[in-house]
C-alpha cells in the first residue's frame, strides 16, 4: 500500500528519491527531516551499519531492503543497488536511501545521485551527521582546538597505501594539516602509519581508534604512532572505527571526565 504522502493528484510519473543521511549510529542524533521521511516511506534501501533503532522507525508498510556493504560482505554491489533505486522510482512513491552518517561524505552518494539524475528520477540529498565529527566528539576529543589545531583532514583508510598513484597523499597530510581522522582505517593501519612516520611525522604524536563511537558499546584504544599497530595487534581491536591522529587526542583524558564511562543504552 502506498503512503499517503505518495497519493496525491500532482504525484510525479516517477517517484521521489531521498538520499538520507542516517547518522553514526544513535538514534538521537537523526535528523528530524530524515525520520520525518522513513515514517512515511514506501521502500527504503539501507546500508549494513545502520542501527536498530533507527530502522525501527521505518513505516510498518513500506518495503524494507538491506543493500548496505561490509568490508568482505556485500549485500549488493554499487551498481545493483543503483539500479535498484531507479527501477523502484518508476514505481512512484516515496523510496528512502539511508546511508549511514552522511551521503555525501565517503557513502558514494554523489554516485547515486548522478546516476538517478541521468535516468530522470527525482532525487533530494538530506545530509547526516558524519561519524568523522560525532565519533571524536563522543570519545571526548574535539578535532580542532584553538591552541593545538586549527585545520582537520577527513581521510579514508580503505585504499591500499603502498598501491601504483595512490589517491590519499598521506605524506603531504602529515606535514599539511594538524588532525587527521580516518574514516575506514584499521585494516591499512599498519601501511598507514609508516607512511606518516617517513614523512618526519613524531612516532610521538597521538592516536585514538574508537570503535562503535556513538553506540552504547563504544571502545576507545589510545596510543601513539609508533606504538597503535602493536597495541591493536595485541587487543585485537576491530573495525568499524574511527581513527584521529594529532594532539587533540590528549583532551580524551580530561573531556571524557565529563561523560559517563559507558554511553546510556538507546530505547
Amino acid at each position: 500500500m502506498k503512503s499517503t504522502a505518495s497519493q496525491t493528484a500532482s504525484s510525479p510519473l516517477y517517484g521521489k528519491v531521498y538520499l538520507v543521511g542516517a547518522g553514526p549510529g544513535d538514534p538521537g542524533l537523526l535528523t528530524l527531516r530524515g525520520k520525518g521521511l522513513l515514517e512515511c516511506a514506501d521502500v527504503v534501501i539501507h546500508d549494513a551499519l545502520v542501527s536498530e533503532p533507527i530502522l525501527r522507525m521505518i513505516n510498518p508498510q513500506a518495503e524494507v531492503i538491506q543493500g548496505g556493504k561490509r568490508r568482505g560482505r556485500h549485500s549488493m554491489g554499487q551498481s545493483e543497488i543503483t539500479q535498484l533505486l531507479i527501477e523502484k522510482a518508476l514505481g512512484n512513491g516515496v523510496i528512502v536511501r539511508l546511508k549511514g552518517g552522511d551521503p555525501f561524505v565517503f557513502g558514494r552518494g554523489g554516485e547515486e545521485m548522478a546516476a538517478l539524475v541521468a535516468a530522470g528520477i527525482e532525487v533530494e540529498v538530506v545530509p547526516g551527521i558524519t561519524a568523522g565529527v560525532a565519533v571524536p566528539a563522543y570519545a571526548g576529543i574535539p578535532v580542532t582546538h584553538r591552541d593545538q589545531s586549527s585545520s582537520v583532514a577527513f581521510v579514508t583508510g580503505h585504499e591500499a597505501v603502498g598501491k601504483y598513484r595512490p589517491r590519499v597523499n598521506w605524506r603531504a597530510l602529515a606535514q599539511g594539516v594538524e588532525t587527521l581522522v580516518i574514516y575506514m582505517g584499521i585494516h591499512n593501519l599498519d601501511s598507514i602509519t609508516a607512511e606518516l612516520l617517513a614523512a618526519d611525522l613524531s612516532p610521538a604524536t597521538p592516536v585514538a581508534l574508537i570503535r562503535w563511537g556513538t553506540y552504547p558499546q563504544q571502545e576507545t584504544l589510545i596510543g601513539t604512532l609508533s606504538t597503535i599497530g602493536a597495541q591493536v595487534a595485541a587487543t585485537g581491536f576491530e573495525a568499524p572505527a574511527i581513527a584521529v591522529i594529532g594532539n587533540v587526542v590528549h583532551w580524551h583524558g580530561t573531556l571524557q571526565r565529563g561523560r559517563p564511562a559507558t554511553l546510556p543504552a538507546w530505547d
